[in-house]
């Protein structure tokens, strides 16, 4: 299977701490490479993850908050200096394009690439990119701002012809296609070969859900149901469920609630808050609802499988 990696560049909250980078990643997914929110300092994580500064296709940002915007314009200016001329598109609530616009004329009015704005609809769950290998849908949260997640899903792919029974049958290489499409295979003594016995199934589409930042939103999970991995507002413990309701984050276990009703497969919790000197007690309350949730961190690479 081509990779699908989740690269956290940053999963801290609204303070930078020295732990902790402002909200950033990158969705690397059969060789393309999107980054999801772009807060301060992710020029320099995107440095230590060692990926490509050229291969950012796209910048997704979820909300007006500065620990998941702050960081853009830097990046293109960056991106500018180092020669792009792909087009970067960047896909925001509309009220950052009068600001965006703002910036580019003060800071980058001579850049050698566009800059493609999209206006998300943060009330709406629609799909706002396609290509021939994926789609990437947004999901409404609720948060102080307008704010929305995003969903990648992979698109089915055709099935695996097997290899041995290629070389059995002498299958030319331009009737391969015509078999992954259905076709069977007829040898030169008239025996059909049914298209089962050619093929195996076709590996299943992969999906990852980011969702940050959220108050704990009952009926979320019926958008993310069944998806491999998701990422989920995990700012607070328990201890401050009172606080995560006022600021509209969500505890861990209210992330791990989530996780469980929706079915997903892995859980990975972030966005925490600058008080905990360690997140133990926020991975163990979410463990003790959802098994399969792991914490966030700068530099880890999360596999979706």
């Amino acid at each position: 299977m081509e990779p699908f990696n989740i690269h956290i560049l940053g999963c801290g909250s609204a303070l930078p701490t020295l732990k902790h980078a402002a909200s950033s990643q990158v969705v690397e997914i059969r060789g393309k490479f999107f980054m999801i929110d772009c807060g301060e300092g992710t020029q320099t994580q995107l440095r230590r993850s060692h990926v490509g500064f050229m291969k950012i296709q796209a910048v997704f940002i979820s909300h007006l908050h500065g620990d998941h915007c702050f960081g853009l314009i830097g990046l293109i200016s960056t991106f500018g200096m180092l020669g792009r001329i792909a087009p970067l598109h960047v896909y925001a609530p509309a009220a950052l394009k009068p600001l965006l616009d703002d910036q580019l004329k003060l800071f980058c009015n001579r850049l050698s690439y566009d800059v493609v704005f999209h206006a998300v609809d943060t009330s709406k769950h629609k799909a706002v990119y396609e290509d021939g290998s994926l789609t990437v849908e947004t999901l409404p949260l609720a948060h102080r701002v307008p704010c929305a997640g995003y969903l990648f899903r992979e698109r089915p792919t055709l099935p695996h012809i097997r290899r041995d029974m290629i070389d059995c049958f002498n299958i030319p290489v331009s009737q391969i296609n015509n078999i992954k499409m259905g076709a069977d295979w007829t040898t030169a003594d008239g025996t059909v070969i049914p298209n089962s016995r050619l093929t195996l199934p076709a590996d299943a589409p992969r999906s990852y859900a980011y969702c940050c930042d959220t108050r704990y939103m009952p009926d979320l999970y019926q958008l993310v149901e069944g998806v491999n991995l998701l990422y989920h507002d995990s700012t607070y413990d328990s201890s401050c469920a009172d606080r995560a309701k006022i600021y509209y984050h969500s505890t861990s276990q209210q992330a791990a609630k989530v996780a469980q009703d929706a079915h997903v497969g892995k859980l990975l919790l972030g966005h925490f808050s600058a008080r905990y000197d360690n997140e133990e007690t926020i991975l163990k309350e979410a463990r003790a609802v959802f098994s399969n949730s792991v914490l966030a961190s700068e530099g880890k690479v999360v596999g979706v499988e």
